[in-house]
């Protein structure tokens, strides 16, 4: 089985070619402008084969689990925290692994000055985004939610023109990753604990294990629970629980989003056992919440 759309939870905004051809004329829109951008978690059989390429660049940013591309006949594997660029007519192919599919954030664009941006973006055949303690991998996300949100509420001129200055920003915080992250020679290792949130934040979409996670800080189990616990006032698990609901308050209060497809967003694949946390952490379901906070009072 082979699919290109229809994933649960998958969100998608294309942009009508009426609207995209007002941009190819526009002063500044002809530069740069997005044709469609879209977020599928967990793809399981997703598929695309393009013999003559597109008629966009297509840029795909794996997040979760694996997947592959394959363009001027190199085939490459991609893993989570890697992404890539397929320029315009370039015939290419790509798919989610078949046991442990990939969660991407993609957008098609194209311009004058497309080409020329992506150059740096291109000149290998996928490009690594590491995790560590100068990373803002959450600010790029917001930044794309961003971009998506504003689409999402109509193709005015103006929304077309401002998703398109951010999707330079957004390419600007991967072609200059070092300035984006503002990284400082001889910057000392921070605190434990600040290191352990900065990492549950930037993997705010997966489950992280809590075991690995204290592995990779050097310490034992009990020993880093309890420094956690004497400095936060609860253990990592239950911390790490509430700040995904929290991140879940952001979507109900923000965007339109169903519970379907912002579960995804906290790394909960499951709608009905998100909606159980939520219920037990919140007091009340996340649509109680969201009617809630539309009708003006508080939770």
């Amino acid at each position: 089985m082979k699919l290109k759309d229809g994933f649960s939870g998958q969100r998608q905004v294309v942009v009508p070619p009426t609207i995209i051809r007002n941009m190819e004329r526009h002063e500044i829109g002809k530069d740069l402008h997005i044709t469609e951008i879209g977020f599928y978690p967990k793809a399981t059989h997703h598929y695309r084969k393009r013999f003559n390429g597109s008629a966009e660049h297509i840029f795909i940013y794996c997040t979760n689990g694996q997947g592959w591309f394959e363009a001027n006949s190199v085939r490459q594997r991609i893993t989570e925290n890697q992404f890539f660029i397929i320029p315009m007519g370039v015939p290419h192919s790509y798919g989610a692994a078949e046991n442990t599919p990939w969660t991407i954030y993609w957008i098609h664009f194209k311009g004058d000055k497309a080409l020329q941006l992506i150059q740096p973006l291109t000149r290998n055949k996928y490009n690594h985004i590491d995790i560590d303690d100068n990373s803002r991998i959450e600010q790029r996300i917001t930044l794309f939610e961003e971009i998506y949100t504003t689409l999402e509420g109509g193709f005015t001129n103006d929304n077309m023109l401002y998703s398109a200055l951010c999707l330079y920003h957004f390419l600007g915080t991967l072609i200059y990753i070092k300035q984006f992250r503002r990284i400082k020679s001889g910057k000392s290792k921070g605190d434990v604990v600040d290191l352990a949130i900065h990492y549950m934040r930037e993997n705010m979409e997966k489950e992280v294990s809590m075991s690995n996670l204290v592995e990779s800080l050097g310490y034992s189990t009990s020993q880093f629970n309890t420094i956690f616990k004497s400095r936060i006032g609860m253990n990592p698990k239950q911390f790490y629980l509430q700040m995904k609901i929290r991140e879940a308050c952001k979507y109900l209060n923000f965007t339109s989003m169903k519970v379907n497809q912002l579960c995804y967003k906290v790394g909960i694949d499951d709608p009905f056992y998100f909606s159980r946390i939520f219920t037990k952490i919140m007091g009340c379901s996340p649509m109680e919440y969201r009617e809630a906070q539309k009708g003006g009072s508080g939770i």
